[in-house]
This record gives structure tokens, C-alpha cells and sequence, in this order.
């Protein structure tokens, strides 16, 4: 299955584009699934199409759906949720309150990719166009894998054992003083098994054959900085963009002069989506006269983004991370385009490697080729952040 996932800062127009990315891919044969995983869907909006949370025709070969985080709650937490929801019960508020604090924070964000996982794994679409919340959710969803996973490596998996264990010597103790039993066999199983779903997805998400990001901006300054940290966010969580679209510029043809500054500015702008994101392709969209509602309007979008083009295409591999041997030292090698060195902050805790820029933090799993060898010093050059490793003297 091929994943394409569009991503921006709010208000940028990705819908839009990810809606007429379907068109196309359906036009040319190819079953299509465009999902929005956006809390703030517009999906159905956009095709002037009734959606919901399972797959609707919306052309032939196209299909669209909008994530009901609380159906996937329930379908993947519902015995954890169950579970919380007693704990509080017994500890006395009411069943409304003990329900809605049974959903934790964040969960409708990690529903988004066990969706995406899901269709995956049925395999009944050859592409998935991903309409996905703005850049910061986006990015806290990528490094879900990773930090999930270190979580449950060194605390849940052996809590889980234990808890197995101990329950059945337990609970005729514990229950009658606590008012609820301990977390049975099916409540304990359930946050590892939705943890390797996750995992496995990290898989396909940094396959960059498979899956490719499409960054949505908008020729203004705050949008093209944003644009630009997602990119090297994205790099550092070794998942690749093949593509930018620079959207809402508006036509020459338009000659009113209360757009004559903002044409100016946009000029400006439009250079330095092209210079800051090479060599990364750069498609231009018009700010068109009309909304990008209906279908007769995503058609025009999509012919100006496409043309004859199949969008299922990889505009451009992007290597994200690489290990080079050198004559006395590994380098490895990660991707962080208009990134600074004195942003990053790197330390290494026996196989792992953890690199932080701002409040974003991957666990790099070192090769065993640098696990055993020491951090020598970093550097930053053409976009990349090359650390040294050599043997202990």
C-alpha cells in the first residue's frame, strides 16, 4: 500500500490538497482511502459528501472517511477504559466523570495511526492519503513508536508478568478494602498489543517506498518557519517528505493594487520555499477565485497539482539517517535540514543515542557497529548532524 500523508500548519489548506490527491489517484485506477485523522475534520466538507468514521463512497475507486476517536477508543482501550472507569467509581465519582477521565489525554492522537495500521494490515486500498492534524499533533504522533516502546520495553512488559503472577494470591485481599479487583490477563494485555501495532506501523511509516510526506505551506513567513521545523522534526523521526506544496499565491493576472504589496511580499516568500526546501520539489498552487469545495473545484485543484502525473510516485528519496564507515571511526549520519548545531543536544546511554532538538526527542537504537564505540564529537554539514564514534582508547 502506498501512504501519503499531508501535513501543515492549521488553515494551510492540506485538506484540500489531500482531497484532490484521492481524485487523482482514483482517476488513474487505484482504490483509494483518503482518512482524516484532523480533531477538527473537514473532510466531508471538502467533498460536499456525508462522511463518517467508516469508509464511504465518494467517486469510483474513492472512498473517504473521518476518525471517530471514541469508536476506536472503544474497539482497541474498551476493557482498559472499562477498568479505569471502575477504579474511579469505587473511589466515588460518578459513572458520566468516571468515563470521560477514563480517556486519557492524547489517545484520540495514537488512534490516528492504529487506524492507519488497520487498513495496512486489511490491505483493501493500494493508496492511503493521509489528511492529518496540524504540524505539532502530526509530529507528537510520529514519536509515539519510539517512546512508547521505551516505556513499555523497561516498565510495562515486566509490571505485566508480575501482575499475572500475583493476582490470583492477591485480589481475596485487595478487593475487599480497595472496592475493585486488580487489572485481570485481558486489561494488563491490552497496552502491549496496542503498542506492537504501533510499532509495527513505525515500520511502514519510515519505509520511505511506502510512505512519503507532503508538506502544505503558504507562501508567509510564520508558515514557511514552521514548515521548515517539521521537516527536520520529520527527518529526525526518519520519516521522509518528497514533496512541498506552496499554496494560495496569488495569480499574476490579478492586478487590483490593494494585492500589489502582498504580491511582492509572496514573491519573496515563494523564492525562499524553493531555496529552503531544494532539493525537495516544490509544486505552486494559485489562490483561486472560489472555495475549494465540491468536487468540480477539487478537480481544478487537482489538475493544477498533477496534471498527468500519477501522485502515487516518490518525487524525491530522501535519505534521513545513514551509518559511514571511515577509516578510524563510524559516522552516523542524520538529516536535519536548517537545523543549527547549537540547538541539538545529544547523549548516549549504553545502546541508545538521544537527540533533542527544542521539545522534540528521538531514542536512536544504535547498530551494534556503534553501540559498543563512544560519542567523538558532532558537526553539521550540508544539512546533516555527522557524529563520530570511536572505540574506547
Amino acid at each position: 500500500m502506498r501512504v501519503i500523508l499531508m501535513t501543515g500548519k492549521g488553515g494551510v489548506g492540506k485538506t484540500s490538497v489531500a482531497a484532490a490527491t484521492g481524485l487523482r489517484c482514483a482517476e488513474l485506477g487505484y482504490k483509494t482511502l483518503v482518512l482524516s485523522t484532523d480533531p477538527a475534520h473537514s473532510l466531508a466538507d471538502s467533498f460536499e459528501v456525508e462522511l463518517g468514521h467508516d469508509a464511504r463512497s465518494v467517486r469510483p475507486n474513492l472512498w473517504g472517511a473521518e476518525l471517530d476517536a471514541l469508536m476506536e477508543l472503544e474497539g482497541n482501550w474498551g476493557a482498559v477504559k472499562r477498568y479505569i472507569t471502575q477504579v474511579l467509581q469505587a473511589r466515588g465519582l460518578d459513572g458520566v466523570q468516571a468515563e470521560e477521565l477514563a480517556i486519557l489525554p492524547g489517545m484520540d492522537e495514537i488512534f490516528g495511526l492504529v487506524r492507519m495500521k488497520r487498513h495496512y494490515d486489511e490491505g483493501d486500498y493500494e493508496v492511503l492519503v493521509i489528511d492529518s492534524a496540524p504540524t505539532g499533533t502530526a509530529l507528537r504522533l510520529l514519536s509515539i513508536p519510539e517512546v512508547g516502546g521505551w516505556y513499555m520495553r523497561r516498565f510495562y512488559k515486566p509490571l505485566q508478568g508480575m501482575s499475572v503472577a500475583l493476582r490470583p494470591l492477591v485480589e481475596p485481599l485487595f478487593k475487599p478494602i480497595a472496592g475493585f479487583s486488580l487489572p485481570d490477563k485481558e486489561v494488563m494485555d491490552a497496552p502491549y498489543e496496542f503498542y506492537e501495532q504501533i510499532e509495527a506501523l513505525e515500520k511502514v511509516l519510515t519505509d520511505n517506498q511506502q510512505t512519503s510526506v507532503r508538506l502544505v505551506t503558504n507562501p508567509e513567513r510564520m508558515v514557511i518557519k514552521e514548515s521548515l521545523r517539521a521537516h527536520a522534526y520529520l527527518s529526525l523521526y526518519n520519516v521522509a517528505t518528497d514533496m512541498v506544496v506552496a499554496n494560495r499565491i496569488i495569480p499574476e493576472t490579478v492586478q487590483d493594487p490593494f494585492f500589489q504589496k502582498w504580491k511582492e511580499n509572496q514573491q519573496v516568500y515563494k523564492q525562499e520555499i524553493h531555496e529552503n526546501f531544494h532539493p525537495l520539489p516544490v509544486k505552486e498552487v494559485p489562490l483561486y477565485s472560489e472555495e475549494m469545495c465540491g468536487l468540480a473545484a477539487l478537480d481544478r485543484l487537482k489538475e493544477t497539482l498533477y496534471a498527468d502525473e500519477d501522485p502515487t510516485q516518490v518525487y524525491h528519496a530522501e535519505s534521513t539517517m545513514r551509518v559511514v564507515q571511515k577509516e578510524d571511526h563510524y559516522s552516523l549520519e542524520l538529516y536535519l535540514p536548517g537545523i543549527n548545531k547549537e540547538q541539538i543536544q545529544l547523549n548516549k546511554t549504553a545502546d541508545e543515542l538521544n537527540v533533542r532538538i527544542g521539545n522534540h526527542r528521538r531514542n536512536l537504537v544504535l547498530p551494534q557497529a556503534l553501540a559498543a564505540l563512544n560519542p567523538a564529537g558532532a558537526k553539521m554539514e550540508e544539512d546533516y548532524l555527522k557524529i563520530r564514534f570511536k572505540a574506547v582508547v
